[in-house]
């Protein structure tokens, strides 16, 4: 059953990975390379990511610069990346799509704040569902006999300081990221 714990941990680490990852989209007034991942490209009869169509780059703080391979795509990819939702206004420009990072406005740091307290809510209830998966576990195996009832209480503190940690590292990170929503 000790594995088991490590496993737990494994998938709160996961879960911890996927609310930097959706963290590092949110845009804070830098321009950010990670700020175009979730577009995705109309492209030769299918969905494509946009590093599937181009390369992103970050010349300077306030601009990214799309370099699209084909052509044909420039259209399509400026499309997707004026309606992903990000607030951006793409400018084609030959095969290069410019991208100026417009200024953070009040509303929009109130927007930006609010989604990451939305991101950082889902973290939580990720790591809580692990939590519930691992208690569920522990006591299907104290059911059956495999685990005794201390062995169990035992886990279940593992599972709690485990799922404890992980909330609490959920909340320093909505913490970070707030601050520099604001002092961006």
């Amino acid at each position: 059953m000790s594995a088991d714990v490590n496993e737990l941990e494994k998938r709160m680490q996961s879960a911890m990975d996927a609310l930097k990852k959706e963290f590092t989209g949110l845009r804070t007034g830098r321009a950010s390379v990670n700020l175009l991942d979730p577009v995705m490209v109309e492209a030769y009869g299918q969905r494509m990511s946009l590093n599937q169509v181009g390369t992103v780059s970050a010349p300077e703080p306030r601009l990214l610069t799309v370099s699209v391979w084909d052509k044909g795509l420039v259209v399509a990819t400026a499309k997707a990346i004026r309606e992903a939702g990000l607030g951006l206004n793409p400018a084609p420009d030959g095969q290069m799509i410019r991208i100026p990072i417009p200024e953070l406005t009040s509303e929009r740091r109130a927007e930006l704040a609010k989604l990451a307290h939305k991101y950082a809510e889902h973290g939580r209830v990720a790591v809580r569902n692990v939590r519930r998966d691992g208690m569920d576990a522990l006591k299907k195996a104290e059911k059956d006999h495999k685990i005794s009832q201390d062995e169990h209480r035992q886990k279940a503190d593992e599972v709690q300081k485990l799922t404890d940690r992980y909330v609490k590292l959920v909340d320093e990170s909505l913490v970070h990221k707030e601050k520099e929503i604001k002092t961006v």
